[in-house]
């Protein structure tokens, strides 16, 4: 009888000692939670069983596999024009879509012989959706794709076709036409550092556990409009259910558990990671919260997020788990980014 009361008593102890460390632990994330950097919001630490949910998952977001994740800040928002603005003017930074193109260095990735294309085409620009007028072949993404001179963040439709003033509702949408490069600048300059790509879908997720949406598993057109996506039939008929034909300003929907507004749809958002099609299938994917591959065959860094122009016909970007590699030096209307800091 001594022993089972020893053995009684031990098992006691050994509870409050757990409730204790648990408020503990519960408090410290509080004080973490209330002391984030100002427009950012905490990200607990935790086990993030990453990769694809339901029947939409495809081949390089599986098989799902668990990554400890160490607890990070992130922004709430993506980077609004009216922030990135501020960076450029206290900076002069240049970005990729508006610097010169170096025709000696263009032939360099391109097949010997290829003759110089005229200067009026070697002009800064990027690429910019354009509606098409009729169904066409969802796999040929140049049939929605165009490349305008003088696209750019500051006038992402390009200068003839963009109505983008300074004014301040188009300063609360998130900047777009940005590279890797111009993205990694931004947050260096913030004192910040782009989210890993498996920082990114654990925030994604907002507490929950293998769900396909940020919000549960609802469908995205169940009740209220959930994110900023392509209504209708793309790339020809967008039915505006939403509210926006392009981008939309910040926190125009609801936030998931975290607090963190646009995980979905608005704009895609760059990572720090470079993109693997078949990472997850690898080894150092199981690693602990790793900046993933070394390198990519394919030289892509990954975006995550989806955009205004996703929508299950073709494109179910607004997944936790789909995945997506665009060349570092890709600027379009529909890429953005947000900023992630560690716990110090």
């Amino acid at each position: 009888m001594q022993l089972i009361g020893q053995t009684y008593y031990t098992l006691q102890l050994l509870a409050l000692i757990l409730i204790v460390l648990s408020c503990g632990q519960s408090g410290s994330d509080q004080s973490l939670k209330v002391n984030a950097p100002h427009g950012m919001v905490y990200i607990p630490s935790g086990l993030s069983n990453m990769g694809g949910d339901g029947e939409q998952a495809l081949s390089n977001e599986l098989p799902k596999h668990t990554v400890e994740i160490a607890d990070f800040y992130l922004d709430e928002t993506e980077v609004t024009r009216g922030q990135f603005s501020q960076f450029v003017e206290e900076t002069g930074y240049t970005t990729t879509a508006e610097q010169a193109i170096d025709w000696e260095e263009i032939k360099l990735q391109v097949p010997p012989d290829t003759p110089k294309p005229p200067d009026s085409i070697l002009v800064p620009g990027a690429l910019v959706f354009t509606s098409t007028n009729r169904p066409v072949n969802l796999s040929d993404h140049s049939q929605w794709w165009q490349w305008v001179t003088g696209a750019n963040w500051r006038a992402p439709q390009g200068i003839s076709n963009d109505n983008s003033d300074d004014s301040v509702d188009l300063m609360r949408h998130p900047v777009v036409q940005i590279s890797w490069y111009d993205a990694t600048a931004y947050c260096k300059w913030k004192g910040k550092r782009l989210p890993t790509e498996a920082e990114w879908e654990w925030a994604a997720r907002g507490g929950l556990s293998d769900q396909t949406y940020p919000w549960g598993s609802t469908e995205l057109r169940d009740d209220e409009p959930k994110a900023n996506t392509y209504q209708g039939l793309f790339p020809y008929q967008n039915t505006l259910e939403d509210g926006y034909d392009l981008t939309a300003p910040v926190k125009s929907y609801l936030p998931n558990g975290y607090g963190l507004y646009d995980m979905a749809g608005n704009v895609w958002e760059w990572c720090a990671d470079w993109y693997d099609a078949g990472y997850y299938r690898s080894r150092a994917a199981r690693m602990s919260n790793t900046l993933g591959p070394i390198r990519s065959q394919q030289q892509q860094r990954v975006i995550r997020g989806g955009s205004f122009l996703c929508n299950d016909q073709y494109c179910s970007g607004y997944r936790n788990s789909r995945r997506m590699g665009t060349t570092p030096d890709t600027g379009m209307n529909h890429t953005g980014c947000r900023c992630a800091i560690d716990v110090k």
